[in-house]
């Protein structure tokens, strides 16, 4: 008896050892649960910092980064620095949404600023729970010539 409970414990135990340890993370899209990728966080925030490319004299880099604040708001931030004042600078945000294994744009925002060295913004939105969010960013600087850079944050669940 004391030889079938021994064995009776040591399966139980194994048993939930594996179960747990092959639940996936998952969020649920609309009615379809979406697994996490490479391409999402389980942290709160993500962040992404990109140089210019050319290693030019206007553009430095340019920043981007979303925060979840509740079950249902997030914050999206970016910013642009330059080498020096620039005759114009921009910041362009995307706020893309995965629905059904892909990202799209949800929403977008345009800023430019003239005689500036960088440029900043920080918004606030409102969002439906449930979906991985990212931000994308345009940063560029304009004296004389153009310089230009990308980012893409991992996308975080909002829920």
């Amino acid at each position: 008896m004391k030889k079938w409970l021994k064995f009776a414990a040591t399966g139980l135990l194994s048993s939930s050892i594996i179960i747990t340890s092959i639940s996936p993370v998952c969020a649920q899209s609309g009615s379809i649960l979406e697994k996490i990728t490479d391409l999402e966080t389980t942290e709160d925030f993500a962040e992404d910092t990109s140089y210019s490319l050319l290693r030019g004299n206007n553009l430095n880099y340019g920043s981007a980064k979303i925060s979840k604040l509740a079950s249902n708001k997030i914050n999206v931030y970016g910013y642009t620095q330059c080498h020096h004042k620039c005759d114009e600078v921009y910041l362009d945000l995307f706020l893309e949404r995965k629905v059904n294994g892909s990202y799209g744009t949800y929403k977008s925002w345009e800023f430019t600023d003239t005689n500036v060295s960088n440029l900043t913004a920080s918004i606030d939105v409102i969002v439906p729970s449930g979906y991985y969010y990212r931000i994308r960013g345009y940063h560029a600087a304009k004296d004389g010539s153009k310089e230009s850079t990308t980012t893409l944050t991992d996308g975080i669940l909002v829920k």
